[in-house]
């Protein structure tokens, strides 16, 4: 897995590779731009964290996730008896929630973070300083609410949101209150319950794992073959075999060009080529993804 230490998305896949008790390869990468490693294997996208799989790359936790399902079901990130309803919770706290823990974060002392760490947010994620900073109160506030919902649901002593097990869910709303660490909230400061939950989710631990470099992964990649099914549903509007290209819904830049091999409600998947991996299969979920001939 690529990633660095203070990714909150990081964080939380870690987390899910201790939960299935899988041993992994842990790839540190930059905080910012460029991460030339990680760009040879996807083709430009620079996101944290990505998933690696030989020749196979998987790009954001919403599809981290599912591949960890079918590496390993049990046990499963979407436990009995909320069952993979607990995706909805995670999509919330990783999409609505998780701009107000980057304001608690990051914006009450914007000091903490360099010049270059917010050029690069400004350009990636649209976080310009000058205009995110007076908004910064106000996703304190919403931060606030939203954590008042996690007490709220943990106040009926459930040890994990979706019941008595640990799933997605949890790995997600628990990133954003670790996060916000940085600004010096504790998770006590949210409730008794909201502390003895975290420290569930925090005795998981990350499993067993050996650090990599960057270049031992593109060797990796190198002397493997993409295994990753593939393929390209009917009506979609796309052929396999055509020259696509696939960008993130945001102000990212970032767009990886490649030919067509996969497409589903789900997943999409290119083949592209480089001269230091040979050939790879990209993946993408495919909710939160502009797929568009290239």
């Amino acid at each position: 897995m690529h990633h660095y230490e203070n990714s909150p998305f990081g964080q939380a896949m870690r987390l899910a590779l201790g939960l299935k008790g899988l041993s992994w390869k842990s790839v540190e990468q930059p905080d910012i731009c460029p991460k030339p490693d990680l760009s040879a294997l996807t083709g430009g996208y620079e996101r944290i964290p990505v998933l690696q799989v030989g020749a196979d790359i998987y790009c954001d936790t919403a599809l981290i996730v599912d591949v960890l399902e079918e590496l390993k079901p049990e046990p499963s990130l979407y436990p009995e008896p909320m069952g993979f309803a607990g995706r909805m919770i995670a999509l919330w706290s990783g999409g609505l929630w998780f701009m107000p823990a980057v304001g608690t974060a990051l914006g009450t002392d914007p000091t903490i973070v360099s010049d270059e760490f917010w050029a690069d947010r400004a350009k990636r994620f649209g976080m310009d300083r000058e205009r995110f900073l007076p908004a910064v109160p106000h996703l304190v506030g919403q931060f606030e609410a939203g954590a008042t919902l996690l007490a709220e649901t943990l106040a009926d002593g459930r040890d994990y949101v979706c019941g008595s097990s640990p799933g997605h869910a949890d790995l997600l709303l628990y990133m954003n209150i670790r996060f916000v660490g940085f600004a010096g909230k504790q998770p006590d400061d949210f409730g008794t319950e909201v502390k003895a939950w975290y420290d569930r989710i925090d005795a998981i631990g990350y499993g067993d794992f050996e650090d990599w470099s960057g270049e031992q992964a593109i060797e990796l990649a190198a002397d493997s073959e993409p295994t990753g099914l593939c393929d390209v549903e009917a009506g979609s509007g796309f052929q396999a075999g055509d020259l696509v290209a696939v960008k993130t819904e945001t102000p990212d830049p970032a767009t990886v060009s490649g030919r067509l091999v996969g497409l589903s409600r789900r997943r999409i998947s290119i083949e592209r080529t480089d001269d230091l991996t040979g050939k790879v299969h990209v993946h993408f979920p495919r909710l939160g993804q502009i797929l568009s001939p290239a």
